[in-house]
């Protein structure tokens, strides 16, 4: 089992449930982002401080927690112009994907990281991709990963894996492992500092945390965070 891992680190939901995930498991854990011109780059903002928080819950994780790093991929978000990073609606396109779609943003993503990783020292990328309740991104699912993980192994001629402790739970099971790894504590951190709205709003306090309410990311998260509540009565 490797000491150190690096974790993809968005400020979403997801990541910073993998950021707890890591830091009860690896020795070193280091984090990095990426600015490819989204529009809701507010999440950008929301990385410090949700680092903070999650490692002031337990002295071992602030102890373990390592450097952040975010990269400028903006001439990346431009030639995979989506709704993410244009003005332009969130809807279903003709490929059947939402228009949400960023074409091979986790590809992007990991092997930018692995590079970082490779110089650090770090044998393993931890990533919050889900293949169960997500929004039908295909770079999502375990089978893409899997080859990019070979790719990238032989790429760098050094043993690299992909550990995705999310791809088979629901969002409510998010919810759960945050509150396996940290209590209701780290739930409440999660829910007051991550940001998962695309439109970037942070204006709306909802009980799930803070978002718009009706783009498709915040009725994912809306949505499991109410199932993973009743679940608990």
């Amino acid at each position: 089992m490797p000491d150190a891992a690096l974790v993809l680190f968005s400020a979403g939901q997801d990541s910073a449930t993998c950021l707890a995930w890591a830091l009860n498991r690896f020795e070193r854990v280091e984090t990095i982002g990426f600015a490819y011109g989204q529009r809701h780059a507010i999440e950008l903002d929301q990385r410090a401080p949700l680092r903070r928080e999650i490692a002031a819950l337990n002295p071992r994780w602030l102890e373990r927690l390592g450097d952040d790093l975010v990269v400028d991929l903006t001439g990346y978000g431009a030639i995979a112009e989506s709704a993410l990073t244009a003005d332009r609606a969130i809807e279903i396109a003709a490929t059947g994907l939402p228009t949400t779609f960023v074409p091979g943003r986790n590809l992007v993503f990991l092997t930018v990281a692995a590079a970082h990783a490779y110089r650090r020292g770090a044998g393993l990328l931890v990533g919050g991709m889900c293949e169960a309740d997500y929004s039908g991104y295909p770079d999502c699912r375990r089978a893409t990963l899997d080859a990019l993980q070979e790719a990238i192994a032989l790429g760098v001629d050094a043993p690299m894996r992909i550990e995705t402790p999310l791809m088979h739970l629901s969002k409510a099971g998010a919810w759960a492992l945050a509150s396996e790894l940290g209590g209701d504590a780290l739930v409440n951190a999660i829910n007051e500092h991550s940001h998962t709205c695309y439109a970037g709003d942070r204006s709306q306090r909802h009980d799930w945390g803070y978002g718009c309410g009706v783009c498709p990311a915040c009725d994912l998260r809306a949505k499991g965070w109410r199932a993973w509540r009743a679940s608990r009565i």
